[in-house]
């Protein structure tokens, strides 16, 4: 088990997945994955540093419904803030 990527709660309606290191499409797919045990209307914060994920996040959003709430860069990783649908 890697315990690097193991989600933090912050809140009953906010998680956090730090998928650094992982390259496309597992960060999205990973995030898929927690976006399903979360209820309607929760957040996802997402740290990646693939730099794939800069299309690969948004488009997912996109195509799920999700809202993308919050882009933004932290030296070279990107912190993504989903709005599950």
């Amino acid at each position: 088990m890697d315990t690097l990527r193991a989600t933090t709660y912050i809140t009953p309606m906010m998680e956090e997945l730090d998928a650094t290191g992982l390259l496309c499409p597992l960060p999205v797919l990973k995030a898929r994955k927690r976006l399903l045990s979360l209820p309607s209307g929760a957040a996802l914060v997402i740290r990646t540093d693939d730099p794939a994920a800069i299309v690969d996040v948004p488009h997912f959003c996109n195509e799920a419904g999700h809202a993308l709430e919050n882009s933004q860069e932290d030296g070279d990783a990107m912190i993504w803030t989903i709005r599950k649908a």
